[in-house]
Order: C-alpha cells, then structure tokens, then sequence
C-alpha cells in the first residue's frame, strides 16, 4: 500500500487574460509573454521537489527561454512546455485554457467520449489506462486497468500528450475512436472501435444489503470530485438510517481526483486527531492533513481496492488502514505515490 509520505507535483494553468500585479520595476522590460514564461520558471523554482532539477542549471534554462523571441501567448505556451520537458516529469506540465476547462469538467459534471481515466506509463511513454469509468463505453468494451494505449486512430501515443491523447478519446455522441490496445502483460496487440456516448460523472452510489442477518451499507465512490465527500457523508447517514450495521467502501478502478475531496472523506470515519496524509517538500518542511472533527460512524468498515485505486484512493483507503479504522481487501493499488497542485 501506498505509503502516507507523497512527492509535490506541480500542475500549470493559465487564463487567456493573464495580469500580474507584483512585478518589480526590473521585471517591466519584459513583455507580457515572457512573463508567463519567467512566472512559470519562478512556480517552478519555488515548488518542485528535485532540487538538482532533473540535473541542470534551473538558472541557465530561464536566461536561455526568456531570450526566446515571443510574440504571442501560443509562443509563451509552447516555450513554456518546452522548458517543463527538461525536468523530464509526466506530472509537471502546462494546462493551457482549454485543458483546464477540460479539467475542471472532469471532476464535477459529465463528458462525451469513451470515459477512460489514464496516465504516462513512465518506461513505455505510452498511454496507460489507470481505470474505465463505471458503466461507460470503454468498461462495456472489456478495457481494464494496466492496458496500454498504443494508439489512437492510427496515431502512436509515444507521440502525445497526456492532454492530447483524452482530447483525440472526447468528441461527440455516436461518433467512432479507434484505439490499439496491448493489454497488461501479455504481447497481444488488438484493436477495439468504441462509440463514444455521454459519459456521467456520478460519484457515488450507495445501496443497502442483506448478509444472513446482517445490514451492510455499500457505498462506491466511482472518483474523488468536488462533491465526492458531501455524497458519501449523505450516503452514510441514508444507509444508517435503513439499520446499516457496518459498511463497505468500494474504491476499485477509482483514479483520483481533488486530494481535498480524499481528505474530507476521511474526516467521515476517522477520529480526531488522526493523520491523513502529510507531505514532504525539498527543504525537508511537512505539511499534514489531519482530523479535527467526530466521525459521523463508528461502524465496521472494509475498503476494496484493486490495480486501478490511484492517487486519492491511495491516499484514503491508506489512512483508513493505517489509523486502524478500515481492512482493506482487493489487489495491490496502482502506486502513483505523489500529489499535484494546481497553479494559477
């Protein structure tokens, strides 16, 4: 299991309309998109967890980007994308406009396309399917967690973006995406067409069941969205109040989502006082999550997990278990083992 202890990943947007208001008077002899760049670079130079900088002279990258001509936002986006690719990190990179709206639809709301959750398998830098959302296109089409993307209609994956690939997976109701597939560990190369449909983006369902003589309230939390932990805390006071007598928290093929929506969720079962999860940046300073409130039960609990359980999912079900309130039953867990913020 995920150890409590996470590296700091960090995650650039950017509005169309950029202002910045603290700028020295030295800082006045750049335009306005070398700014983005240097602000990026000082995000960057304040946050990022290797202080080596993937091994190169962080000053040195910033004289060499800001000498760069640059005479539109799309310039500063790509050199700023580019002076992200020498660190060489999957998880730190710009969102532009259209990708953070992307974002922001992902977590609360719902989406037309094939509704895979997926990352940048680091050795292959191939697409990887971190999970199929419950009951979308993808799921109906027998894609598991660990499958890996080779391309997408016809276009090898090693080639794009995390961002690009979801963008070529979305489009419109009852249109066709043609993905290649290699499913996890074996050779086998397939190709499966998937009609893209609505894609909802419900985060829990909860349900009450019958064992012998026994209530258990089951509870699936599909992923960890900015209303993720008002739903399950109403789920639970719904289920207790049909006699549930303990519960099953089901985080199978949950990938994540908002960090704050994992740490809520916790506060639900945990007693106060205990650690939620805490960090450790590169000046070696924690920064904890714990609980200050009561529980809302003291139910039994049982947590599922399988290889699609990542990030937020981690982060909960290894609270649970290592503060004594939760067995966990399933599969061992994806391991994606950092956070990323998000910076404006």
């Amino acid at each position: 299991m995920l150890q409590k202890a996470l590296r700091l990943g960090v995650v650039f947007l950017f509005s169309l309309a950029v202002a910045f208001s603290w700028w020295t008077p030295t800082a006045l002899a750049f335009t306005d998109e070398q700014k983005l760049v240097l602000h990026s670079w000082r995000i960057v130079n304040q946050s990022y967890v290797d202080e080596t900088f993937n091994h190169q002279n962080w000053w040195l990258i910033r004289q060499k980007f800001l000498k760069k001509p640059l005479k539109t936002k799309e310039e500063a986006y790509t050199a700023i994308e580019s002076m992200l690719a020498t660190l060489d990190d999957p998880f730190t990179r710009l969102l532009r406009p259209e990708q953070y709206k992307s974002l922001q639809i992902s977590t609360a709301g719902e989406l037309s396309g094939v509704g895979l959750q997926i990352n940048i398998n680091p050795q292959t830098k191939h697409i990887e399917v971190i999970s199929p959302l419950s009951g979308s296109p993808a799921e109906m089409a027998g894609i598991k967690p660990k499958d890996q993307i080779l391309k997408i209609n016809g276009i090898d994956t090693a080639t794009l973006t995390l961002d690009e690939a979801a963008a070529m997976m979305r489009g419109e109701i009852g249109t066709k995406v043609l993905l290649t597939l290699q499913p996890a560990e074996t050779d086998t190369i397939k190709n499966v067409e998937i009609v893209r449909d609505r894609v909802a983006l419900n985060s829990v369902y909860a349900t009450l069941k019958q064992e012998e003589d026994k209530s258990i309230g089951y509870i699936r939390l599909s992923q960890f969205s900015a209303s993720a932990a008002q739903e399950v805390a109403k789920a639970i006071k719904d289920l207790e109040q049909q006699g549930a007598e303990s519960y099953i928290l089901d985080l199978r093929n949950n990938p994540g989502g908002l960090l704050q929506a994992g740490v809520e969720i916790a506060r639900l079962w945990l007693d106060p006082g205990s650690t939620i999860v805490y960090t450790v940046n590169r000046q070696g300073v924690l920064g904890s999550f714990e609980n200050t409130g009561e529980p809302i039960t003291q139910a039994p609990l049982v947590v599922l997990v399988n290889q699609g359980s990542a990030s937020a999912s981690e982060i909960l079900s290894g609270a649970l278990q290592d503060n004594g309130r939760a067995l966990l039953v399933g599969e061992k867990t994806f391991g994606k083992g950092l956070i990323q913020s998000l910076f404006e």
